[in-house]
């Protein structure tokens, strides 16, 4: 019996010993378990702090496009002949070839060819209110005829020569400077013989059948001169009339002017209405029309009302 109670105790002793072995082993592989992902997750912890370390996370900077054409608003409140007809895209219009213009009057059609390489704001200006309908049905308010400026001025629904659409552009395109007169003068002046004077320095040419704006008056006012012109306002050139265009503008100038408002005698006396005008684009390349010798760029006008144009020269923009 003795013996019998000893094996059963030997075999429970064995048991429970192999338990704690097993035990044991379950401990020891849940520490090296431990140990592993303890590693794993440190070396992840390091990368990612040597990355933010290094900038991996900041915020990254907007990337900024630079417009090709910044309209800059005018203001409506304070000039209620300004009409608001929202404004062109900054970027993406065309910025080489040439578009044509076509302005639809009672005596005929005015086709112009524009410039989109020397004038690609102006060009664009034209277009995107040509496509609203903006100029249709609208009067040419202006058509100045002395001192050396022969231009008929449109653009303005409201008739005045101060509206137009309620946004303005930086100058682009303008035209060369005269050089002013190199012949000796009489005087005995030795000032007057050192320098020319101020209309001489200033004046600037725009043969016949030069199409240009002043853009920063409005975007939609602009000027076709149907004589050689020598003015001392710095329109911005757009472009040109091809064709026979310009003898309906002559036409137009035979039928003579009457006062406008302002006592200026500019006012067409017969109404020179704008039927249609579109601009379409062509892929024939720009003529050259780049101008020797440009002035520097006008700032673009501050907001408000523009002030009425002189009989000396172009009303419009």
């Amino acid at each position: 019996m003795a013996s019998s109670n000893t094996r059963q105790r030997k075999l429970a002793r064995a048991k429970v010993d192999r338990q704690m072995v097993r035990r044991a082993d379950q401990e020891r592989r849940s520490r090296q378990l431990k140990a592993v992902f303890g590693g794993l997750f440190a070396l992840v912890l390091v990368g990612v702090l040597g990355a933010w370390s290094l900038g991996a996370f900041d915020a990254k900077p907007t990337e900024t496009v630079a417009e090709t054409c910044a309209w800059s608003p005018l203001d409506l409140a304070g000039n209620p002949s300004l009409k608001d007809a929202g404004k062109p895209a900054t970027n993406g219009m065309p910025t080489s070839g040439t578009s044509a213009m076509t302005v639809a009057f009672a005596g005929g059609n005015v086709v112009a060819e524009l410039d989109r390489t020397a004038s690609p704001c102006g060009a664009a200006s034209l277009k995107y209110l040509a496509d609203s309908g903006f100029y249709n049905d609208t009067k040419c308010h202006a058509l100045t005829h002395a001192e050396g400026d022969y231009a008929l001025a449109c653009g303005d629904p409201s008739g005045t020569g101060n509206g137009g659409a309620a946004y303005s552009w930086w100058m682009e395109n303008p035209p060369a400077v005269e050089a002013p007169s190199a012949a000796p003068s009489t005087t005995t002046s030795a000032a007057a013989d050192a320098s020319p004077s101020p209309a001489a320095a200033t004046a600037v040419r725009y043969p016949a059948g030069t199409v240009a704006m002043t853009p920063n008056l409005n975007g939609s006012q602009f000027v076709i001169f149907y004589q050689d012109s020598t003015t001392e306002t710095a329109y911005s050139i757009v472009g040109k009339v091809t064709g026979s265009g310009l003898d309906v503008i002559k036409k137009i100038a035979q039928a003579g002017t009457t006062a406008n408002e302002a006592g200026e005698d500019v006012k067409p006396k017969q109404d020179v209405v704008i039927k249609t005008l579109t601009v379409v684009d062509n892929t024939a390349p720009a003529s050259p029309s780049a101008p020797a010798s440009p002035p520097a760029p006008a700032s673009p006008a501050p907001s408000g009302a523009a002030t009425s144009p002189k009989p000396s020269a172009s009303t419009a923009s």
